[in-house]
């Protein structure tokens, strides 16, 4: 499979090893920068890379590296058809794919090891889409209100008294 992998400074260095592993792993890594160290680079537009490749590659994933997690998971979901998530354990990284069919993972760097970020990439890689029709639901009304604001039935007022 191919997977984009995209990255501030905080991150470089497990996006370098991640490259390799998922290569010797059999997938088709492509990397979407940082390509070298900027203490005072900004993640957005790498993560704006990989969501945009993720999008008009289907059958593609991603995988976004900061070192938090946080703002790359908020910087890849602004591409519209991205579902980015925050995987921090095995069961996130799970119940991102089975569940959301995300495709971007994101990671925070400096909040695993090494192995254990590696570890929730591969699984994230791994686990494929339930499929099931609560879930496919679910999926349709947030790409819906992505393309078209409107809310669903059911929804909060959006006018106060």
């Amino acid at each position: 499979m191919r997977v984009f992998l995209g990255t501030d400074h905080a991150g470089l260095e497990l996006k370098s090893h991640l490259l390799q592993v998922l290569a010797d792993a059999g997938h088709e890594p492509v990397d979407c920068g940082a390509f070298e160290y900027d203490a005072q680079d900004d993640y957005p537009p790498f993560c704006f890379a990989v969501g945009e490749r993720v999008v008009t590659e289907p059958g593609t994933l991603g995988v976004v590296i900061g070192g938090s997690g946080n703002g790359e998971q908020m910087a890849a979901n602004k591409v519209p058809g991205v579902r980015a998530a925050l995987v921090w354990n095995t069961e996130t990284a799970e119940l991102a794919r089975q569940h959301n069919d995300a495709n971007v993972a994101s990671v925070g760097g400096r909040q695993h090891t090494v192995e254990e970020a590696t570890r929730l990439v591969l699984t994230f890689l791994a686990t494929p889409f339930s499929g099931e029709e609560r879930h496919v639901r679910r999926i349709g009304l947030m790409a819906e209100y992505e393309q078209e604001r409107h809310r669903p039935a059911g929804g909060l007022p959006t006018t106060t008294p």
